[in-house]
């Protein structure tokens, strides 16, 4: 998996403040008046399975297990019907990469939390922690247990098991585990090869696939040429070949390990995370941008989803009402999408690992720019609104949650990671802090003049704040965790309570409170040490009245319309 390529400050930043501040959420208020019918609810985009699929593995009896990291959770996938069930939940199941052992024996990495698990039976065990960024982890043919570390460290170690059944048994810190090697390059998805004995795996940094001796940590390069490699597996029916898959342009090609020629098998969309061989050496993949697991036809290059979904973690949103047709502008996390407010048909405009590397949970859409904003790599990028082209990406926030942009260009960034509302100039140069002490603030809106509004989930409340003079105070407070936030034509702010799972709308002269929509399948659990929201529950409201709200839980998107009057 590729989540946390410039993760490094933010998580620092916010396992030192996250979890405080997600503990500083207010409890649950009673419910607000309602002096109206509440909207009707629809869901425009229907929801999927996943948060975003990353690591796949058969088991001994073929049967299909795949990790979500954003999800926590590890799921059973039947590949011909396309059920999927949850088999490991979260927080424990957050799973990067998932691997079987011969005697049955499952292990994963839990990327964001630093650890690694195994189940035994009923009985899951953490064996491994304080890792940077555990990402991938395969078994030997006799047992031994191998982990990398990618994007927040890089290195290869083998975790020792064989106390592991011992009612003393502590997991082993990072500094405790064997290190084979480090500063490989990023090594991703990788396998060991059943008959030598030796690991197979991509270097995502340098664009190779690689063999290394598991005991002396050497490596040598079996093929290079590849743009962004993400994982690499052996086929069963030949193992001589290695299949590579890469994220960059969908790409998958087998290496022959004699020849070192390389093969094109097919070409899907990029966002492809890894890969795995069924006994029968069916080729199935995984996509986190699509939330979709195919099957790929080896000789064809056909592709068929097992299952997939229309949105992959849909969170901050904005409307633009435009000849008479509402388009919602959606950061996926994985991609930037729109969305048709009356069909529901859903466009790619940027895709993870194709034409970005951000993993966007803010978006506001700006005079000339859309901008995406990600805690999880610490930019800001701005997207040209006419030709959909990345323009910029602003790099160095402390976990930069959204941002706005101002008729002159100005961008103004609320920092999760500082508490800060910063000014940045329109070439990112020049940045000046305009409030500080902002408690977890989540999403922003713009209001009249040099009004922005800002919904702070750790304090409870919608701050409003003067640009120009620095001037704030509070909306309204008494909310139960606040998170995404925008202006409709009434002037009235609207607001996802998602701590009452529902959307209010709040008078800003006088903080009165209207729950609009109640009953909403939003709130998507942080992890441990995790942000307070960790993706935004998106609101955008458009011209017409029309709301609509992301549901991370189902992964959906609803669309509310106001009552008759």
């Amino acid at each position: 998996m590729s989540l946390g390529r410039y993760l490094t400050s933010a998580v620092v930043v916010l396992a030192v403040s996250g979890s405080v501040l997600a503990q500083s959420t207010p409890p649950a208020t009673a419910p607000a008046s309602d002096a109206r019918k509440e909207y009707s609810q629809q869901f425009l985009v229907p929801g999927s399975s996943f948060h975003g699929v990353h690591g796949i593995a058969f088991n001994k009896d073929d049967q299909l297990f795949a990790g979500s990291v954003i999800g926590q959770s590890i799921y059973h996938v039947q590949v011909d019907s396309g059920e999927v069930d949850r088999v490991i939940e979260p927080p424990v199941g957050m799973a990067d990469d998932i691997a079987f052992a011969e005697d049955g024996t499952m292990a994963w990495t839990a990327f964001l939390m630093g650890k690694v698990y195994i189940r035994k039976g009923n009985k899951t065990i953490e064996v491994a922690n304080g890792l940077s960024g555990p990402n991938s982890i395969a078994f030997s043919k006799d047992g031994r247990l191998f982990v990398s570390e990618v994007f927040l460290g890089d290195a290869l170690y083998e975790i020792d098991l064989k106390n592991v059944d011992k009612p003393d048994f502590k997991p082993f810190a990072q500094k405790e585990l064997r290190k084979i090697a480090d500063k490989l390059g990023g090594l991703n998805g990788f396998e060991i090869h059943r008959d030598d004995g030796f690991l197979y795996g991509p270097l995502w940094f340098k664009g190779e696939a690689v063999k290394i001796n598991v005991d002396t940590g050497a490596v040598e390069v079996v093929a290079s040429g590849f743009v962004t490699p993400a994982a690499a597996n052996l086929d069963p029916q030949n193992r001589d070949n290695l299949f590579v898959v890469d994220a960059a342009n969908g790409n998958i090609w087998s290496v022959s390990l004699t020849s070192k020629a390389k093969k094109l098998v097919a070409t899907l969309r990029s966002g492809l995370d890894n890969l795995a061989f069924d006994s029968r050496g069916r080729l199935f993949v995984t996509s986190m941008t699509d939330n979709a697991i195919y099957l790929v036809d080896k000789q064809t290059g056909a592709a068929k989803a097992v299952v997939d979904g229309k949105l992959a973690i849909p969170s901050d949103l904005a409307v633009v009402s435009e000849g008479g047709k509402e388009t919602v502008h959606v950061a996926d996390v994985f991609s930037y999408r729109t969305v048709d407010g009356t069909t529901g048909a859903v466009s790619d405009v940027l895709r993870v690992h194709g034409d970005t590397h951000s993993y966007p949970t803010g978006l506001s859409v700006g005079p000339k720019n859309v901008l995406l904003s990600s805690w999880f790599s610490n930019t800001v990028q701005k997207v040209d609104r006419k030709t959909g082209k990345l323009v910029a990406t602003l790099g160095d926030f402390a976990a930069p949650v959204d941002a706005l942009e101002g008729n002159d260009g100005t961008l103004y960034v609320a920092e999760l990671g500082s508490g800060n509302l910063v000014k940045v100039s329109p070439d990112g140069k020049t940045r000046t802090t305009v409030a500080k002490d902002l408690r977890a603030p989540v999403a922003m809106a713009q209001g009249p003049n040099n009004v922005v509004y800002i919904t702070e989930i750790a304090a409870g409340a919608v701050t409003q704040i003067d640009v120009a003079s620095g001037a704030r105070k509070v909306v309204a407070d008494g909310l139960s965790a606040p998170e995404g936030i925008d202006v409709g034509p009434d002037n009235k702010l609207y607001v996802a309570e998602v701590g009452q799972k529902r959307v209010v709308a709040i008078d800003p002269a006088s903080g009165a409170k209207t729950v609009v929509a109640s009953n909403l399948d939003i709130g998507l659990p942080t992890y441990p040490g995790g942000p307070p929201a960790l993706v935004t529950t998106g609101v955008a409201v458009a011209k017409s009245g029309a709301i609509y709200v992301s549901s991370d839980l189902r992964n959906a998107l609803y669309k509310l319309t106001p009552p008759e009057k």
